[in-house]
């Protein structure tokens, strides 16, 4: 899931679309890196669920409607902060959240720094601060959110910089997800998303946490050299990234970040109930899984 999501499986809408209240905008170009549709896909999203038009936007940001078609499909030059502001302005989105989601597109699209800071220069921004819920409840999970990304992406720079871009999705799309079914199931899977994105997988596509071995306590505290142990853990590690979604987050946090079993409902927003039954087949399935990886079974 992502934020604001967008529809799949739709066919292409035809090239008048924009000027169609309800239609969807063009696909996204393909070669948008993550960090380019970590803000384009909401701010795409929210304008096809607020009904305006590409020339609403038109007359709203003072930019010609090719520039402003170009930059919501993530095609061509990426786009300078001035443009991308008055686009988000019309549409009375957060400027302060977009603007460090903008500048960490701008340097995946390798963008001198120069350039970046010039751009910024160019827009002044009134000092603006999250919802108070937003932040009470960011700090109450950031420490489960960090622990979960550092076991996919290995390193605390990398973890933390993905959960700081999940706080600013989730601030961007806000009015969103108060008002989804559940907030808290809302805010997980944008962060899951997030996470797995930069995650490494297997050919199969599925998240491949052998690497994340040699970060685990068990490790650091055997005996150096001791195979047997470490080729448990690999073939342990090696299960639990074949876990179905649910059973392979609940065993993450509970058995490799040692968040406590009565806080990770609250984490992953599923009943204690649920999270519980979610934990027993995750069990059962780990031990399907690590008997089809036993050579001598």
């Amino acid at each position: 899931m992502t934020a604001c999501p967008e529809g799949a499986g739709q066919p292409p809408p035809p090239p008048d679309a924009y000027g169609r209240r309800g239609r969807r905008p063009a696909p996204i170009a393909k070669t948008a890196g993550l960090s380019h549709r970590a803000w384009l896909e909401p701010v795409r999203s929210f304008l096809f669920a607020s009904g305006l038009t590409l020339n609403d936007l038109v007359d709203r940001s003072g930019y010609s409607k090719t520039r402003i078609s170009e930059l919501l499909r993530g095609n061509g030059y990426y786009p300078a902060w001035e443009i991308t502001f008055s686009v988000i302005r019309a549409l009375g989105l957060p400027a302060q959240p977009m603007r460090r989601l903008w500048t960490a597109a701008a340097r995946e699209a390798q963008k001198e720094p120069g350039w970046i800071t010039h751009c910024i220069e160019q827009v002044a921004l009134q000092p603006e601060s999250p919802p108070m819920a937003h932040r009470f409840f960011t700090e109450a999970v950031a420490d489960a959110y960090t622990a979960y990304a550092r076991t996919f992406l290995l390193t605390d720079h990398r973890a933390r910089w993905v959960v700081a871009e999940t706080f600013d999705i989730l601030w961007l799309c806000w009015d969103e997800a108060i008002t989804s079914e559940n907030f808290r199931r809302y805010a997980w899977q944008l962060l899951r998303a997030r996470v797995l994105a930069r995650a490494h997988h297997r050919r199969d596509g599925t998240p491949d946490l052998r690497a994340a071995v040699f970060s685990t306590a068990e490790v650091h505290s055997s005996v150096p050299g001791h195979v047997v142990v470490l080729s448990e853990l690999v073939d342990l590690f090696d299960a639990i990234g074949r876990l179905p979604d649910d059973q392979m987050d609940v065993t993450v946090l509970g058995h490799l970040c040692s968040v406590p079993a009565e806080r990770i409902a609250d984490v992953i927003g599923l009943t204690p109930a649920i999270t519980h039954s979610v934990d027993h087949h995750a069990r059962a399935t780990l031990e399907r899984l690590l008997r089809a990886l036993d050579p001598w079974e």
